[in-house]
């Protein structure tokens, strides 16, 4: 009997994750901090979303002006205009407001959006993918059922219920896209916990009189983990692309908050005498985007068993 325990509790700890005789120093984080010197593009993405969330953080210092400062008689001035002994680098909006700075605190707005909706969503999918795929039955056909029926009502027309109903917010726009979002990350954590369930370690977990909490979180979640990793760093610039497009249409923060996509709405008027109201914003969203964009790349190759090699 004793023989037999051992055995079990063999099969807990070294049953490896991902893969089978994977050694201890291939670990999923040292292996991010790893590749990360050697694949230059991730390094970039890296150093964009840095330089991003920087600025962010920094904004009252970085800011050369008030975001909100209106001065009709610097309306519309072309970058790199110096006025009154100052150098406007990206130029001025038709109001005269600075756009450097607009940009500068729009990406607040941005980044908040960006990774709250990403955890909150993540959070709410990854909890429901695991008890969904571990208890199956009609546990997990309610849930998915309300998975379908979620997926299945259009986001634009949810978010224009919401905010007709609470009234336009930060927290608002946080809410709508992690309420729509989070069926991504159910999903994908559903099946893999469905193929996870049956192999030897959790089995064995269950014959050692492991409870279902026990079992789903200190044996299941860490091996699903890397594969939410992954969604979230390659839907953090959609989500960044959603804020700007509710934004854009009106369904986002209210002014006089800067925003990206308000920038962008705000100067499609001006586009043929101003063109840099409307270009420094979408280069705003396009390169923050593309960093999102090469992290999720770098992590889908590190972290995806079926992308990596022995």
């Amino acid at each position: 009997m004793k023989k037999g325990q051992e055995d079990l509790e063999y099969l807990i700890i070294s049953k490896p994750r991902w893969e089978d005789d994977l050694p201890p120093e291939r670990n999923w984080l040292v292996r991010l901090r790893g590749s990360l010197w050697q694949q230059k593009s991730a390094l970039f993405g890296v150093l964009i979303l840095l330089f991003v969330l920087l600025l962010a953080l920094l904004a009252p210092i970085v800011a050369p002006f008030d975001p909100d400062a209106q001065l009709f008689s610097r309306a519309m001035k072309p970058p790199l205009t110096v006025f009154e002994g100052k150098i406007l680098v990206m130029g001025t909006d038709h109001l005269g407001r600075d756009l450097f700075s607009r940009i500068i605190y729009g990406s607040q707005v941005s980044i908040i959006v960006g990774f709250f909706s990403v955890f909150i969503s993540g959070g709410i999918g990854l909890t429901i993918g695991l008890v969904s795929g571990y208890f199956g039955g009609k546990i997990d056909y309610f849930l998915m059922r309300v998975a379908d029926f979620v997926l299945s009502f259009p986001f634009i027309l949810m978010a224009l219920a919401l905010i007709s109903i609470l009234g336009s917010s930060l927290f608002l726009i946080i809410f709508a896209i992690s309420t729509r979002l989070w069926v991504i990350y159910a999903r994908v954590v559903r099946g893999n916990v469905l193929s996870l369930k049956e192999t030897e370690f959790v089995v064995a977990a269950k014959a050692m009189g492991g409870s279902p909490f026990r079992v789903i979180f200190q044996h299941l979640m860490p091996n699903v983990l890397p594969a939410v990793i992954i969604i979230a760093s390659l839907y953090l610039g959609r989500m960044i692309i959603i804020e700007a497009g509710l934004s854009f249409l009106g369904l986002g923060v209210p002014p006089p908050t800067p925003t990206w996509g308000g920038l962008l709405a705000e100067g499609r008027s001006y586009i043929y005498v101003s063109w840099w109201i409307v270009i420094f914003p979408g280069l705003a969203i396009t390169f923050t985007v593309l960093g999102t964009n090469l992290v999720g790349d770098w992590l889908r190759d590190v972290l995806d068993p079926r992308l990596r090699t022995r």
